[in-house]
Formats: C-alpha cells, sequence, structure tokens
C-alpha cells in the first residue's frame, strides 16, 4: 500500500469482537491507527503493551483498531484470539480476519504492522516490527499537528 492511498473498506471480517466499526465511521474526526497483529506472533504480543499505552495516551484525538491476521491453521481459533485480546488487554475494536479479505487490501504481509491514516483517510505512515514505537508517535503527533493547524 502506498502513502497517500486512501484507506480500504473495513470489509470481509469473519468476526469483529470489541464492536464493529466502518470506513465511514473513521474518516473525518480524527487520524486512525490500524496495527495488525496475530495470536502466534511472539513480538505481537511483547508490543502491546506499547500500542494500549499509545491507544489510551491518544484516545480523545486517534482512532485505534487492530486487525487480526492468522499466520497458520492455529490462529484461526476464535476462543484463542479472544483470550489472547483479554490477556493483552486489547479493548479497541478487534477485525478478526481469517480469510485475509482487508490483510489483502492492504497488501500487508507483516505483523506486528502499523498503518496511520489523516482524518481524511489517507495512508500516512507504515512500519513493520516490533520496535519503533517513537517513530510511530512522531509520525501521529505529526499528522495531528497538520490537523490542528488546518481548524
Amino acid at each position: 500500500m502506498k502513502l497517500r492511498a486512501p484507506m480500504p473498506e473495513l470489509a470481509g471480517a469473519t468476526e469483529w469482537l470489541n464492536g464493529e466499526l466502518t470506513k465511514e465511521q473513521l474518516i473525518g474526526e480524527k487520524p486512525t491507527l490500524i496495527h495488525f497483529w496475530s495470536v502466534s506472533c511472539h513480538l505481537c504480543k511483547e508490543a502491546m503493551p506499547n500500542v494500549n499505552k499509545f491507544r489510551d495516551d491518544y484516545k480523545d484525538e486517534l482512532n485505534v483498531i487492530a486487525v487480526h491476521m492468522p499466520r497458520s491453521e492455529d490462529d484461526l481459533d476464535l476462543e484463542l484470539i479472544k483470550k489472547v485480546a483479554a490477556e493483552h488487554e486489547i479493548s479497541q475494536p478487534i477485525f478478526v480476519d481469517s480469510e485475509h479479505k482487508l490483510t489483502d487490501s492492504f497488501e500487508n504481509q507483516y505483523v506486528p504492522a502499523y498503518y496511520v491514516f489523516d482524518k481524511d483517510g489517507n495512508l500516512r505512515h507504515f512500519q513493520a516490527g516490533g520496535g519503533g514505537m517513537k517513530m510511530l508517535e512522531k509520525r501521529v503527533n505529526r499528522v495531528l499537528d497538520e490537523m490542528n493547524k488546518e481548524d
């Protein structure tokens, strides 16, 4: 997915956990962070406290959505997804992408992976891997600063 590309429709979920959202609900008011993770991904679990802190610190300024991207047959177990989500305090909406429909729309191959969209729904930042929360925070703050200048 290229920078400035529009956010794909949030379609094709096999299940939504913690509430369901549409692209239309996310665009217009504030930027959105969409992060891909998987129950079998050790790095995802290590990064989750940072993602949660980020979600909580920016709760008034940023939409946060999790996408569960299975990497194997074992990752398709919905009860396991719910259990791991609860253990890691993932309270934001979770798009369960067992058929890789959203994963394919994003052309995403990585977990964890982070996509930051501006309030107009255009991709402004992408990164993959366990580290880099400082870079993610810088990018989100840049998008927020640009938005505040427009007001």
